[in-house]
C-alpha cells in the first residue's frame, strides 16, 4: 500500500516537475510518510525510477499493442503504433517515463529502460517486414526515433498543435519525407 502511494507520488512529481522534482523529501511530503520511511522502500531515486519503469512501461506497451491488434493491415498497425504512443503523451505514466528517460540514471536503470523500449520496437517489426523492409528491425528503431521526436515536440509545448505533430509523424512513418 505505501509502496503504491510512493510510486503514485513519484509519477506526479515527475510529470509536474521532471526528474529534479523527484526527491525523497518531496515523496515523503506527498505521501505523509517520514523521510526515513521512504528509504525503507527505496534505496535511491534510481530505485524509484526502476520500479516505475517495471510497473508503468508494460501498461503503456500493452495499450500500444492493443491498438495495433484492433487493425489488420501492416500500414494500419504502423499508424496505430504511432498514434497510440502520441496519444499517451498526456498520461501521467507516460510523462513519468519521459522525465525518467531524460534524467541522470545509473546503468541498471538505463538498461531497464532500453530493454523496455526494445520490447516496444519488437511490436512493429512484423508489420514492417510485411511491407517488404529488408531490415525491419532497423526500420523499427528509426520509426521509434520519429515517435520519440514527436513526443519531445509535444512535451516541449511546441508552436504546433499536438494533433498536427501527430499527423506529421504518421505521415512520416507511412510515406517518408518525399510525400508531405
Amino acid at each position: 500500500m505505501q509502496r503504491g502511494a510512493l510510486l503514485d507520488a513519484a509519477r506526479t512529481l515527475l510529470s509536474e516537475g521532471g526528474t529534479e522534482a523527484l526527491t525523497f523529501p518531496a515523496l515523503a511530503e506527498r505521501t505523509g510518510l517520514a523521510r526515513s520511511s521512504v528509504y525503507e522502500y527505496f534505496r535511491s531515486r534510481a530505485a524509484v525510477v526502476e520500479e516505475l519503469c517495471a510497473v508503468d512501461f508494460p501498461v503503456w506497451a500493452a495499450e500500444v499493442a492493443a491498438a495495433m491488434e484492433r487493425v489488420e493491415r501492416p500500414e494500419e498497425k504502423i499508424e496505430a503504433y504511432v498514434r497510440r504512443q502520441l496519444a499517451l503523451v498526456g498520461d501521467r505514466r507516460h510523462r513519468a517515463v519521459v522525465a525518467i528517460s531524460a534524467g541522470e540514471l545509473d546503468a541498471g536503470a538505463r538498461e531497464k529502460i532500453r530493454a523496455a523500449h526494445g520490447g516496444l520496437i519488437a511490436m512493429i517489426v512484423e508489420a514492417l517486414a510485411a511491407l517488404g523492409h529488408q531490415q525491419p528491425r532497423l526500420a523499427a528503431m528509426l520509426l521509434q526515433g520519429v515517435v520519440d521526436a514527436a513526443v519531445r515536440r509535444i512535451e516541449l509545448g511546441a508552436a504546433e498543435d499536438p494533433t498536427d505533430i501527430t499527423e506529421a509523424a504518421v505521415t512520416m512513418a507511412l510515406r517518408g519525407v518525399t510525400h508531405p
